[in-house]
Protein backbone atom coordinates (compact mmCIF):
# COMPACT_ATOMS: atom_id res chain seq x y z
CA UNK A 1 0.00 0.00 0.00
CA UNK A 2 0.99 3.68 -0.64
CA UNK A 3 1.30 6.70 1.73
CA UNK A 4 0.35 10.09 0.90
CA UNK A 5 2.95 12.67 2.16
CA UNK A 6 2.56 16.24 3.66
CA UNK A 7 6.16 16.90 3.81
CA UNK A 8 7.02 20.16 5.67
CA UNK A 9 9.86 21.29 4.33
CA UNK A 10 11.56 21.42 0.49
CA UNK A 11 13.86 24.33 -0.28
CA UNK A 12 13.50 24.00 -3.98
CA UNK A 13 13.29 27.39 -4.35
CA UNK A 14 16.37 28.28 -2.38
CA UNK A 15 18.16 25.97 -5.01
CA UNK A 16 17.07 27.42 -7.67
CA UNK A 17 18.08 30.89 -7.13
CA UNK A 18 21.49 29.10 -5.98
CA UNK A 19 21.98 26.86 -8.75
CA UNK A 20 19.45 28.16 -12.03
CA UNK A 21 19.73 31.75 -11.43
CA UNK A 22 16.01 31.42 -10.65
CA UNK A 23 14.80 29.39 -13.90
CA UNK A 24 11.88 26.40 -13.97
CA UNK A 25 12.59 24.78 -16.92
CA UNK A 26 13.16 21.25 -16.42
CA UNK A 27 12.59 20.57 -13.12
CA UNK A 28 11.54 16.65 -14.19
CA UNK A 29 15.39 16.91 -15.63
CA UNK A 30 17.18 15.01 -12.37
CA UNK A 31 20.37 16.62 -14.23
CA UNK A 32 18.57 20.19 -13.55
CA UNK A 33 17.14 19.06 -9.95
CA UNK A 34 18.56 16.33 -8.39
CA UNK A 35 16.67 16.42 -5.13
CA UNK A 36 13.03 17.19 -6.28
CA UNK A 37 11.65 16.48 -10.17
CA UNK A 38 8.21 16.20 -10.46
CA UNK A 39 8.18 12.67 -11.12
CA UNK A 40 9.96 11.70 -7.65
CA UNK A 41 7.17 13.69 -6.52
CA UNK A 42 5.23 11.26 -7.81
CA UNK A 43 6.77 8.34 -6.96
CA UNK A 44 7.27 9.49 -3.78
CA UNK A 45 3.12 10.09 -3.02
CA UNK A 46 3.60 13.59 -2.29
CA UNK A 47 -0.13 14.55 -2.07
CA UNK A 48 0.88 17.90 -0.10
CA UNK A 49 4.35 20.13 -0.10
CA UNK A 50 5.79 23.07 2.03
CA UNK A 51 7.71 24.76 -0.24
CA UNK A 52 10.40 26.83 1.62
CA UNK A 53 10.46 30.66 0.81
CA UNK A 54 13.87 30.41 2.78
CA UNK A 55 16.60 33.52 2.97
CA UNK A 56 19.79 33.11 3.95
CA UNK A 57 20.47 34.94 7.52
CA UNK A 58 22.84 37.26 6.21
CA UNK A 59 20.43 38.95 4.42
CA UNK A 60 19.02 41.19 6.57
CA UNK A 61 16.30 44.42 6.72
CA UNK A 62 14.78 45.26 3.41
CA UNK A 63 17.20 43.35 1.30
CA UNK A 64 15.59 40.05 3.09
CA UNK A 65 11.73 41.48 2.33
CA UNK A 66 12.81 41.43 -1.75
CA UNK A 67 14.54 38.55 -1.53
CA UNK A 68 11.51 36.43 0.38
CA UNK A 69 9.32 38.30 -2.27
CA UNK A 70 11.79 36.52 -5.01
CA UNK A 71 11.50 33.59 -3.26
CA UNK A 72 7.49 33.71 -3.07
CA UNK A 73 7.39 34.27 -6.86
CA UNK A 74 9.69 31.35 -7.61
CA UNK A 75 7.38 29.12 -6.16
CA UNK A 76 4.41 30.91 -7.95
CA UNK A 77 6.30 30.45 -11.11
CA UNK A 78 7.05 27.12 -10.79
CA UNK A 79 3.91 25.74 -9.73
CA UNK A 80 2.55 27.88 -12.82
CA UNK A 81 5.06 25.97 -15.24
CA UNK A 82 4.05 22.43 -14.00
CA UNK A 83 -0.26 22.98 -13.60
CA UNK A 84 -0.51 19.18 -14.45
CA UNK A 85 1.50 18.49 -11.60
CA UNK A 86 1.25 21.34 -9.31
CA UNK A 87 -1.60 22.89 -7.49
CA UNK A 88 -0.99 26.76 -5.44
CA UNK A 89 -3.26 25.98 -2.07
CA UNK A 90 -3.24 28.27 0.71
CA UNK A 91 -6.23 26.20 2.74
CA UNK A 92 -7.09 23.05 3.69
CA UNK A 93 -10.05 22.66 1.57
CA UNK A 94 -7.74 23.95 -1.46
CA UNK A 95 -5.05 21.13 -0.55
CA UNK A 96 -8.32 18.62 -0.76
CA UNK A 97 -9.42 19.61 -3.94
CA UNK A 98 -5.55 19.77 -5.22
CA UNK A 99 -5.31 15.78 -4.08
CA UNK A 100 -9.05 15.08 -5.67
CA UNK A 101 -7.10 16.68 -8.92
CA UNK A 102 -4.23 14.24 -8.79
CA UNK A 103 -1.74 17.22 -7.92
CA UNK A 104 0.52 18.09 -5.56
CA UNK A 105 -1.03 21.03 -3.31
CA UNK A 106 1.73 23.60 -3.07
CA UNK A 107 1.85 25.86 -0.14
CA UNK A 108 4.82 27.90 1.44
CA UNK A 109 6.42 28.48 4.27
CA UNK A 110 8.55 31.49 5.28
CA UNK A 111 12.29 30.43 7.43
CA UNK A 112 13.64 32.66 9.46
CA UNK A 113 11.92 35.98 11.31
CA UNK A 114 14.81 37.96 10.22
CA UNK A 115 12.45 38.43 6.79
CA UNK A 116 9.80 40.39 7.87
CA UNK A 117 11.89 43.43 8.88
CA UNK A 118 10.71 44.07 12.31
CA UNK A 119 7.21 44.78 10.29
CA UNK A 120 3.56 42.98 11.59
CA UNK A 121 2.55 44.35 8.19
CA UNK A 122 5.13 42.46 6.03
CA UNK A 123 4.11 38.88 8.35
CA UNK A 124 0.94 39.83 6.86
CA UNK A 125 1.48 40.53 3.72
CA UNK A 126 3.53 36.95 3.89
CA UNK A 127 0.26 35.72 4.68
CA UNK A 128 -2.33 37.03 2.16
CA UNK A 129 0.23 35.41 -0.70
CA UNK A 130 0.09 32.07 1.05
CA UNK A 131 2.65 31.54 3.17
CA UNK A 132 1.35 29.44 5.75
CA UNK A 133 3.88 29.13 8.33
CA UNK A 134 6.87 31.24 9.74
CA UNK A 135 9.57 29.71 10.97
CA UNK A 136 10.80 32.09 14.16
CA UNK A 137 14.33 31.97 13.54
CA UNK A 138 16.66 30.29 11.35
CA UNK A 139 20.39 29.36 12.74
CA UNK A 140 21.30 32.88 13.62
CA UNK A 141 19.65 34.93 16.30
CA UNK A 142 18.16 38.25 15.06
CA UNK A 143 16.46 40.95 16.66
CA UNK A 144 13.64 39.44 18.53
CA UNK A 145 13.87 35.64 19.06
CA UNK A 146 16.88 33.41 19.77
CA UNK A 147 18.38 30.69 17.31
CA UNK A 148 19.19 27.20 18.58
CA UNK A 149 22.90 27.33 17.10
CA UNK A 150 23.64 30.73 17.61
CA UNK A 151 24.49 32.73 21.45
CA UNK A 152 21.23 33.84 22.96
CA UNK A 153 20.34 37.74 23.50
CA UNK A 154 17.17 38.06 24.48
CA UNK A 155 16.12 34.67 26.98
CA UNK A 156 14.24 33.51 24.10
CA UNK A 157 11.38 35.77 22.82
CA UNK A 158 11.90 39.56 22.72
CA UNK A 159 8.82 41.81 24.07
CA UNK A 160 7.89 41.91 19.81
CA UNK A 161 8.74 38.54 19.67
CA UNK A 162 5.81 37.64 21.66
CA UNK A 163 3.59 39.96 19.45
CA UNK A 164 4.74 38.36 16.80
CA UNK A 165 3.33 34.90 17.92
CA UNK A 166 0.33 35.80 19.05
CA UNK A 167 -0.28 38.02 15.43
CA UNK A 168 0.59 34.54 13.81
CA UNK A 169 -2.34 33.01 15.96
CA UNK A 170 -4.21 35.42 14.92
CA UNK A 171 -4.14 35.39 11.50
CA UNK A 172 -4.26 31.62 11.12
CA UNK A 173 -0.44 31.44 10.33
CA UNK A 174 1.61 28.87 11.83
CA UNK A 175 4.22 28.76 13.99
CA UNK A 176 7.49 26.41 13.40
CA UNK A 177 9.41 25.98 15.99
CA UNK A 178 12.22 24.16 14.06
CA UNK A 179 16.13 26.17 14.32
CA UNK A 180 14.82 27.95 17.42
CA UNK A 181 15.90 28.15 20.94
CA UNK A 182 14.34 25.98 23.44
CA UNK A 183 13.56 29.13 25.29
CA UNK A 184 11.77 30.46 22.25
CA UNK A 185 9.86 26.89 21.70
CA UNK A 186 8.44 27.07 25.60
CA UNK A 187 8.04 30.47 25.22
CA UNK A 188 5.90 30.02 21.90
CA UNK A 189 4.18 27.13 23.43
CA UNK A 190 3.45 29.12 26.46
CA UNK A 191 1.53 31.88 24.31
CA UNK A 192 0.11 30.03 21.89
CA UNK A 193 -3.50 28.89 21.45
CA UNK A 194 -3.50 26.70 18.13
CA UNK A 195 -1.17 24.24 17.33
CA UNK A 196 2.42 24.42 16.07
CA UNK A 197 4.76 22.36 13.98
CA UNK A 198 8.67 21.75 14.15
CA UNK A 199 8.69 21.49 10.32
CA UNK A 200 12.13 19.85 10.18
CA UNK A 201 14.04 18.57 13.22
CA UNK A 202 14.78 15.52 15.27
CA UNK A 203 14.66 14.00 18.35
CA UNK A 204 17.25 15.37 20.40
CA UNK A 205 16.93 12.56 22.96
CA UNK A 206 17.84 10.13 20.30
CA UNK A 207 20.74 12.35 19.03
CA UNK A 208 21.77 15.35 20.91
CA UNK A 209 22.20 18.27 18.71
CA UNK A 210 21.19 21.42 18.71
CA UNK A 211 18.93 21.45 16.11
CA UNK A 212 16.72 18.52 17.36
CA UNK A 213 13.79 18.88 19.54
CA UNK A 214 14.41 18.27 23.65
CA UNK A 215 12.28 15.41 25.78
CA UNK A 216 10.74 18.78 27.76
CA UNK A 217 9.38 20.38 24.66
CA UNK A 218 8.17 17.13 23.00
CA UNK A 219 6.52 16.44 26.03
CA UNK A 220 4.18 19.57 25.37
CA UNK A 221 3.81 18.74 21.97
CA UNK A 222 0.41 16.67 22.57
CA UNK A 223 -1.25 19.16 24.85
CA UNK A 224 -0.79 22.10 22.02
CA UNK A 225 -1.91 19.19 19.45
CA UNK A 226 1.31 19.92 17.40
CA UNK A 227 3.41 18.07 14.86
CA UNK A 228 6.76 17.52 15.32
CA UNK A 229 7.76 16.79 11.59
CA UNK A 230 11.16 14.08 11.59
CA UNK A 231 14.11 15.39 9.03
CA UNK A 232 15.98 13.80 6.88
CA UNK A 233 19.62 16.15 7.45
CA UNK A 234 21.97 13.44 8.29
CA UNK A 235 24.21 15.05 11.14
CA UNK A 236 20.72 16.03 12.89
CA UNK A 237 19.36 12.04 12.30
CA UNK A 238 23.06 10.18 13.67
CA UNK A 239 24.92 10.32 16.79
CA UNK A 240 27.74 9.39 14.18
CA UNK A 241 27.28 11.93 11.99
CA UNK A 242 26.96 14.60 14.12
CA UNK A 243 30.32 13.60 16.08
CA UNK A 244 32.32 13.94 12.33
CA UNK A 245 30.79 16.90 11.58
CA UNK A 246 31.92 18.37 14.90
CA UNK A 247 35.22 16.40 14.85
CA UNK A 248 35.80 18.54 11.72
CA UNK A 249 34.58 16.36 8.85
CA UNK A 250 38.09 14.27 8.64
CA UNK A 251 37.98 11.31 6.79
CA UNK A 252 34.99 8.90 5.05
CA UNK A 253 31.67 10.07 6.72
CA UNK A 254 29.72 8.12 8.72
CA UNK A 255 26.37 5.89 6.37
CA UNK A 256 22.93 7.61 7.63
CA UNK A 257 19.99 5.46 6.77
CA UNK A 258 16.45 4.88 6.36
CA UNK A 259 16.67 2.65 9.01
CA UNK A 260 18.12 5.75 11.60
CA UNK A 261 15.39 7.89 10.38
CA UNK A 262 13.08 5.74 11.36
CA UNK A 263 14.82 5.38 14.93
CA UNK A 264 13.70 8.69 14.89
CA UNK A 265 10.08 8.19 14.08
CA UNK A 266 10.15 5.37 16.33
CA UNK A 267 11.15 7.64 19.39
CA UNK A 268 8.91 10.33 18.71
CA UNK A 269 5.74 7.71 18.57
CA UNK A 270 6.70 6.33 21.43
CA UNK A 271 7.48 9.14 23.70
CA UNK A 272 4.31 11.34 22.55
CA UNK A 273 2.05 9.59 20.50
CA UNK A 274 1.33 8.77 16.49
CA UNK A 275 -0.58 11.30 16.20
CA UNK A 276 1.72 14.26 16.83
CA UNK A 277 4.41 12.95 14.36
CA UNK A 278 5.34 13.99 10.35
CA UNK A 279 7.96 14.15 8.06
CA UNK A 280 9.80 17.64 7.08
CA UNK A 281 12.33 16.02 4.88
CA UNK A 282 14.75 19.18 3.90
CA UNK A 283 15.34 18.08 0.68
CA UNK A 284 17.21 20.23 -1.69
CA UNK A 285 18.50 22.12 1.72
CA UNK A 286 21.44 19.66 1.84
CA UNK A 287 24.10 18.27 -0.23
CA UNK A 288 23.19 14.85 0.87
CA UNK A 289 20.62 12.49 2.24
CA UNK A 290 20.19 9.18 4.10
CA UNK A 291 20.96 6.24 1.69
CA UNK A 292 17.50 5.65 0.77
CA UNK A 293 16.13 8.94 0.98
CA UNK A 294 18.31 10.33 -1.24
CA UNK A 295 14.83 12.65 -3.53
CA UNK A 296 11.76 13.35 -2.94
CA UNK A 297 10.47 9.91 -4.62
CA UNK A 298 11.94 7.87 -1.91
CA UNK A 299 9.63 8.61 1.10
CA UNK A 300 8.35 4.92 0.26
CA UNK A 301 11.49 3.29 1.40
CA UNK A 302 10.91 4.87 4.81
CA UNK A 303 7.29 3.79 5.12
CA UNK A 304 8.13 -0.09 3.91
CA UNK A 305 11.05 0.11 6.72
CA UNK A 306 8.28 1.69 9.35
CA UNK A 307 5.47 -1.22 8.70
CA UNK A 308 8.34 -3.58 9.52
CA UNK A 309 8.62 -2.44 12.71
CA UNK A 310 5.36 -2.68 13.26
CA UNK A 311 3.28 0.30 12.22
CA UNK A 312 0.28 0.16 11.23
CA UNK A 313 -2.05 1.91 8.11
CA UNK A 314 -3.66 4.10 9.98
CA UNK A 315 0.21 4.75 12.23
CA UNK A 316 1.81 5.42 8.78
CA UNK A 317 -1.61 7.45 6.77
CA UNK A 318 -1.30 10.04 10.04
CA UNK A 319 2.84 10.05 9.86
CA UNK A 320 2.63 10.79 6.06
CA UNK A 321 -0.44 12.86 5.77
CA UNK A 322 -3.38 12.94 8.89
CA UNK A 323 -1.38 14.98 11.27
CA UNK A 324 0.31 17.49 9.05
CA UNK A 325 -3.77 18.12 7.95
CA UNK A 326 -4.95 18.65 10.73
CA UNK A 327 -2.68 21.13 12.04
CA UNK A 328 -3.46 23.37 9.12
CA UNK A 329 -6.72 22.44 9.72
CA UNK A 330 -6.54 23.77 13.27
CA UNK A 331 -5.74 27.15 11.43
CA UNK A 332 -8.38 27.40 9.15
CA UNK A 333 -10.93 29.34 11.02
CA UNK A 334 -8.45 32.62 11.56
CA UNK A 335 -7.02 32.49 8.48
CA UNK A 336 -10.08 32.66 6.52
CA UNK A 337 -11.12 35.57 8.98
CA UNK A 338 -8.32 37.27 8.10
CA UNK A 339 -8.23 37.40 4.28
CA UNK A 340 -12.33 38.00 4.53
CA UNK A 341 -11.82 41.03 6.80
CA UNK A 342 -10.59 44.58 6.65
CA UNK A 343 -8.07 43.79 8.95
CA UNK A 344 -9.61 46.23 11.74
CA UNK A 345 -7.54 44.89 14.51
CA UNK A 346 -3.78 45.45 13.14
CA UNK A 347 -4.73 48.65 12.04
CA UNK A 348 -5.95 49.68 16.26
CA UNK A 349 -2.65 47.51 16.92
CA UNK A 350 -0.70 50.32 14.90
CA UNK A 351 -2.31 52.94 16.39
CA UNK A 352 -1.99 52.04 19.84
CA UNK A 353 1.73 51.45 18.50
CA UNK A 354 2.29 55.04 17.11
Amino acid sequence: MSYEVFDGHNDLAWYLREERDYSVAGLNDPAVSPFTTMDQLAVGHVAAQYWSVYVHSSITGSHAVKATWEQIDAVQRFVTAYPERLQFARTAAEVRAARSAGRVASLMGVEGGQQIDESLAVLRSYARAGARYMTLTWSTTHSWADSATDEPQHGGLSEFGREVVAEMNRIGMIIDLSHVAPSVMHQSLDITTLPVLFTHSCAYGLNPHPRNIPDDVLDRVPGNGGVAMMTFVPSFVSNARRRWVEAGEQGTAPEVTVADVADHCDYVRERIGIDHIGLGGDICGVDELPTGLGDAGQYPNLFAELASRGWSETDLHKLGFANAMRVLEAHEEAYAAFLGSADEAAAASARDRS
